[in-house]
């Protein structure tokens, strides 16, 4: 399967529909069935002990997922989560968090997936999420 957007276009395409979480995420690559995406961590992103809070790794692995997917169906503004389940496995560091996608099935209907969730600076990952999302269907001409 080919990329529909790239790095650019779906960067672009979040600037556009998403201006709420502009300069919070950096698209670093785009490839078939994937994608890997930064979260920038900031102190309103830390819970007390120094560390990444859940919701703020939730928020990494689901944007993410929308990013991954945006990039093999194109641009869809209306694709939404259907189901998250998230593991927290490690204690992240209070930097920047990597998200890893994998999309395991991309049908006409929906996408089912992984994301592994990384802190900057650890080998091993913090969080792994397993997500569906809902695609909306095709308008006609």
């Amino acid at each position: 399967m080919e990329l529909k957007m790239d790095v650019e276009e779906v960067s672009g395409f979040l600037a556009k529909v998403f201006p709420q979480i502009d300069g919070a995420f950096q698209v670093e690559e785009m490839r078939p069935m994937g994608a890997r995406v930064r979260m920038l961590i900031g102190e309103h992103n830390l819970r007390p002990g120094g560390t990444v809070s859940g919701p703020s790794m939730f928020t990494a692995v689901d944007c993410a997922f929308y990013v991954g997917v945006l990039g093999m169906i194109g641009p869809e503004a209306l694709t939404v989560t259907t189901n998250c389940s998230i593991d927290f496995m490690r204690k992240p560091l209070p930097g920047d968090l990597i998200a890893e996608v994998t999309i395991h099935k991309l049908g006409r209907v929906l996408a089912v997936g992984d994301v592994l969730l990384y802190s900057d600076g650890m080998d091993a990952p913090v969080a792994r999420a397993s997500l569906t999302y809902s695609i909306p269907p095709k308008q006609a001409s």
